[in-house]
Parts: C-alpha cells; sequence; structure tokens
C-alpha cells in the first residue's frame, strides 16, 4: 500500500465500502458456487459456438439467445430422457410396494360403501406410515425439482449475459490494465485455456454420448436374452458423462458393463463369452481409443498436460464435491499460467512482464503474443 495511499485519508471510507461488497460478493458467490462454477462451465464450452453464430446476426443478444437455444434445448432434452429412463426403471423395482402402499388410501369404493370408514378417513391419513412416509417422500421431490429449476435458470442467465457481455467485460479490463500489461496477459491465457477445456469437453461428451447409445443398442439387437445389457440407452448417456475426465473416458462404464456381461456368462452358458468381448472390443476402439487419439485433440486445440487434467479433475472431485469436477480445471488453468507469467518473475525479484518465461510448451499463449 502506497504513502500516498496510507496519507489520503479520504479514501479509506471508499476503501472500506468496495472492501465490505467484495465480502458480501464473495459470500454470496460461496453459498451458489456450484451453480457459478457450472455456468462458466456452459459459457465457455458455448462460446465457440456463440462467435460462429454472431457471424450471421446483427447483435450480441440475438447471438447469445440463439446459443443457448441451439444448445441448451438438446441439453435438457438430454438431461430429461437420463431422468426419464431411470425414473421407468426405478418404477420397474418400486411399482408394486407402491402400488401396496397408496391401495387403501385411493380405493373410492371402499369408502363409499363404509361410511364409518369415511368419517375417520383424515385421522387414518394423519397415523398411517406408509403413506407419511410416500407423502414425504413427494414433498422432498418437489423441494429438489424447485431446487433445481432455480439454479438451472440462474445457470442461463449466468451463460446469456456472460455470452452478451463478455466482450465488453474484456474490452473494459484491457482498457483499464493496459493491453501489454502483465495483468492482461495472464487474464487473456487463462481465458484461452478454458475455453480450449471445456469446450473439448462437451464436444467429446456429445460424440460418446452418441457412439455409445448406437453401440449399445446395437449389442442388445445382435446379442441372445442371456448376456444383454440393462437400461442399455441409460448407460450411454453416463458413459458420455464419464468421458469428462481424460484417459479415464468411458472405462468408468463399459468396463462395469462387460464384468457384468461375463458375470451373466459364468451364470447361463459360458459358450456366450464372445458376446463380452465382441463388446468391449468395439467399446474400447469406438468409445476410447479413436475419440483420444484423433478427434479430442482435434477439438480441444493446444492441449495441457494430461496428468495435471486428470489430477485436476480427480482432486477437485474429492476435495470440492460434484461441482470439483468443474472448478478443478479453472484452479489448474489459473495454477499453470501462474508459473508461466508470474512466478519467476517474482524469485528473480520482478517485474512481472507480459510474455511467458517457465513452461512455454504448456498451456495458452496471452492475446497479445497472438496479435
Amino acid at each position: 500500500m502506497s504513502e500516498s495511499f496510507v496519507e489520503n485519508r479520504a479514501l479509506w471510507p471508499w476503501w472500506a465500502l468496495v472492501l465490505i461488497l467484495t465480502a458480501i460478493l464473495l459470500a454470496i458467490a460461496h453459498a451458489f458456487i456450484g451453480t457459478i462454477v457450472f455456468g462458466v462451465f456452459f459459457y465457455y464450452a458455448m462460446r465457440p459456438v456463440n462467435r460462429r453464430v454472431r457471424r450471421f446476426t446483427n447483435g450480441r443478444r440475438l447471438a447469445a439467445a440463439l446459443t443457448l437455444f441451439l444448445v441448451f434445448i438438446p441439453l435438457l432434452l438430454f438431461i430429461f430422457y437420463t431422468l426419464l429412463v431411470g425414473l421407468e426403471n426405478l418404477n420397474v423395482l418400486l411399482s408394486d410396494q407402491v402400488r401396496q402402499a397408496i391401495r387403501p388410501y385411493l380405493d373410492v369404493s371402499s369408502i363409499v360403501e363404509q361410511p364409518r370408514q369415511t368419517l375417520t378417513f383424515a385421522e387414518q391419513l394423519r397415523q398411517a406410515g406408509p403413506l407419511q412416509d410416500i407423502l414425504s417422500t413427494s414433498i422432498g421431490v418437489l423441494v429438489t425439482i424447485s431446487n433445481l429449476s432455480i439454479n438451472l435458470a440462474l445457470i442461463v442467465a449466468i451463460v446469456y449475459y456472460l455470452l452478451q457481455d463478455g466482450a465488453r467485460i474484456e474490452a473494459w479490463f484491457r482498457d483499464e490494465v493496459g493491453e501489454d500489461s502483465a495483468a492482461y496477459a495472464y487474464a487473456s491465457a487463462v481465458d484461452a485455456d478454458l475455453e480450449s477445456v471445456y469446450f473439448g469437453n462437451v464436444m467429446a461428451i456429445v460424440m460418446i454420448a452418441v457412439l455409445s447409445v448406437f453401440w449399445y443398442n446395437i449389442y442388445n439387437y445382435l446379442a441372445p436374452s442371456q448376456v444383454m445389457i440393462p437400461v442399455p440407452t441409460l448407460l450411454a448417456l453416463l458413459t458420455g458423462i464419464a468421458s469428462i475426465i481424460p484417459i479415464i473416458v468411458g472405462k468408468l462404464v463399459y468396463l462395469p458393463i462387460t464384468g457384468y456381461l461375463l458375470l451373466l456368462v459364468a451364470r447361463t452358458d459360458t459358450q456366450l463369452v464372445w458376446y463380452p468381448a465382441l463388446f468391449v472390443v468395439v467399446a474400447f476402439f469406438f468409445l476410447d481409443f479413436v475419440p483420444q487419439t484423433f478427434i479430442q485433440p482435434y477439438i480441444a486445440g493446444r492441449n495441457l498436460h494430461v496428468g495435471l487434467m486428470i489430477f485436476a479433475y480427480v482432486f477437485g472431485g474429492l476435495f470440492f464435491g460434484w461441482y470439483g469436477l468443474f472448478l478443478g480445471p479453472i484452479i489448474l488453468v489459473f495454477s499453470l499460467q501462474a508459473i508461466r507469467l508470474v512466478v519467476t518473475d517474482l524469485l528473480h525479484g520482478g517485474p512481472v512482464t507480459p510474455r511467458p518465461t517457465a513452461a512455454e510448451d504448456l498451456g495458452s499463449d496471452p492475446a497479445l503474443e497472438q496479435n
């Protein structure tokens, strides 16, 4: 803190106001950290699409709205279909229990025939354990759906306004710190890396999910009933989601499926063992080897270190929870670019320059070096 600032006490109340507001904003952001991180993830994932859409439109608002429409509607259909498939299979398992629990309370004819039961019906509802469990579960489901709807609306709003005003924010920051400053070099490099990582992730998820849906259902069409995959479409969508982690990709799903199929073979007919073998070979080649070797590097552009990315996803998820899968790469990108642009200059006593001084072959270069 400079001497002029210490002497200029007239600025102290304003700095106090800024610090208080910053603390409040950070507290609010911490309460909604998962929603914010998810919104940032989709913003960077959709920004390349928005950039292409803007070429055919005359305004930022229209381009942002079209981008949301082109990306979010298929995504919502993807999520809803996954939920419907999961609920359908859950209903198969629980329908008998639920039906037995609610039949005494929904049989209207028995109530009409027995007036005395009608008078005490409210008391029965109040004291009935099974129905209370059902009502509690229903209320819990409604609360969960409401929370998901609110968070989804916030995510859509975050993505929309970042797509609409992201260029303005960048221009404001560039004007404040200077286009040739180290701060702008650092921010532009982080920005480019996050777009590369998240756009590549979304493209990989969609691509592998589609390929998995085709292969899992084709396998079930070819395989005998003894060695069929349960809920193939749901597992295929989960395979696509698992591909967010480099190297690991769909192995988290198709290898356990293979183990399950081998268990079915051992229980039924060992001569059917070649069906699980065929399944895992095709899954490895088309859902693992080809995407990682030929497609993902092209989509993601200049990749970060694969090992570092794996640690970012794994440790981020373990430390922060579900949103750590998206927050981990952000922390990695910020840290890596700090090492490239800041740490070496600080160790040598400064000043911090806008040129990479370490790990020059990793990450994206600052925007000033691309001009």
